[in-house]
């Protein structure tokens, strides 16, 4: 295993040599999930077509376009509502954020959102929340050492596994449905344009478009689309409502440019500087994925004078780009500042690589940042968040969980109708 450490050597890795760095490193507890097969742990020629496949259906189907905005903007007024029936309450809107971004890659993949009250739906995102916690435990990180021990015994990591295996028979119910209904000359959603790919490669034998990598693909945009963003939700309503005049600017922000009467739009962002910069600060600060995904060498290759043989592990770490004090003074301090030039305006950061970077960045980049600036300028558009316990108690320091995810603590907060 090999770790990158600081700006200069991740840069000249993940985009310099991006090519050489471009394999997946495959612990073994993903390779037992995945099996290698979808879009995230696939690696070759494997990897290329589907990733491509992917991004085009993606754009295809909205991302980067109208449609896929509208769904966030009527997903978000579903939201709204839900929290308005909370009366001011106070509550963990964790839950609520979950369904509501889960809904928007649902309604991508699978066609359409799903009731919030929905058995299938929830039961679905408790198996997902369920395995977040076993990614944590011992016995689960103790699989990558010794895998073939761990097969045998019992824990977490055995539940972590039937729960996958729960997933998958979901989405091959749902596959099956839409083999049923499917027209070739009408895409409703991925799967359908996946059919369609399945049906034109017929009759090669060595296409990587089957039923597995159907159902992988499938299940990763789904993990993908829902955990990062609800994720990194969570973590900025837990921020501003310690800050109160942040959260005060933002929506002052909001009033002047978008107003009352309707709902955000990406086109607003440009004129939004503040909030984008808080945005920004936000995934900057929370570190939602500090190793990084695990990369690998598809050669052997040589970099900086060392020899580094073909598919060896590298984790190109995250931390040390986005806490650099030197182009981010007072790394561990949440300050908008660090994205605004002393005139006011956006300042971008080349060190700003909370998706990664390189041929492995994250392919739902755009989407991501499409509902955090929805979600979060829709709900302080219509709430001011109100602590339950005094601002100086509130901690809003991350989380640092073994499965290398850095999570918000459990809070409750009261939404105040504006």
């Amino acid at each position: 295993m090999v770790v990158l450490y600081g700006y200069d050597v991740v840069k000249e890795a993940l985009i310099d040599q991006a090519d050489d760095f471009s394999g997946r490193g495959i612990l073994p507890l993903f390779r037992r999930l995945f099996k290698g097969t979808g879009i995230l742990t696939s690696n070759g020629e494997t990897w290329k077509q589907l990733r491509r496949f992917a991004l085009t259906t993606l754009r295809d189907f909205g991302m980067g376009k109208r449609s896929i905005e509208e769904r966030i903007q009527e997903e978000t007024n579903f939201l709204v509502e839900r929290i308005r029936n909370t009366h001011e309450k106070p509550f963990n809107p964790g839950e609520f954020l979950t369904h509501a971004v889960s809904n928007i890659i649902c309604s991508i993949v699978f066609g359409d959102r799903f009731d919030y009250e929905d058995k299938k739906f929830l039961t679905l995102i408790n198996l997902l929340e369920e395995n977040t916690k076993y990614q944590s435990a011992i016995q689960t990180q103790l699989y990558n050492f010794f895998p073939t021990l761990m097969d045998f015994l019992p824990g977490p990591h055995q539940k972590m596994l039937k729960n996958v295996h729960e997933v998958d028979k979901f989405i091959l119910e749902i596959v099956a449905k839409h083999q049923e209904t499917w027209d070739s000359g009408c895409p409703r959603d991925f799967i359908d344009a996946f059919l369609n790919k399945m049906h034109q490669e017929e009759g090669n034998g060595h296409s990587v478009f089957t039923i597995e990598s159907l159902t992988r693909s499938t299940l990763d945009l789904f993990l993908a689309g829902t955990g990062t963003t609800s994720t990194t939700l969570r973590h900025a309503l837990l921020i501003l409502h310690k800050y109160p005049k942040i959260q005060e600017k933002v929506q002052k922000e909001i009033d002047h440019v978008i107003g009352r009467d309707r709902s955000p739009c990406m086109a607003d962002r440009s004129q939004m500087p503040y909030t984008d910069a808080v945005i920004h600060e936000v995934q900057r600060f929370i570190d939602f994925l500090p190793l990084n995904a695990p990369h690998a060498v598809i050669k052997d290759t040589k970099f900086r004078n060392y020899f580094i043989p073909k598919d060896t592990m590298i984790f190109p770490l995250l931390t040390p780009l986005l806490h650099d004090s030197r182009e981010f003074p007072n790394p561990e301090k949440f300050d908008p500042g660090h994205f605004l030039n002393e005139n006011g305006t956006f300042k971008k950061s080349d060190f700003f690589m909370p998706f990664s970077a390189g041929k492995r960045i994250c392919a739902g980049e755009g989407l991501a940042r499409m509902e955090l600036f929805i979600f979060l300028t829709s709900i302080l558009q219509n709430f001011t968040l109100k602590p339950v316990v005094d601002h100086k108690d509130i901690d809003i320091a991350p989380l640092i969980t073994s499965a290398a995810n850095n999570m918000p603590r459990p809070y409750e907060v009261s939404f105040v109708p504006r």
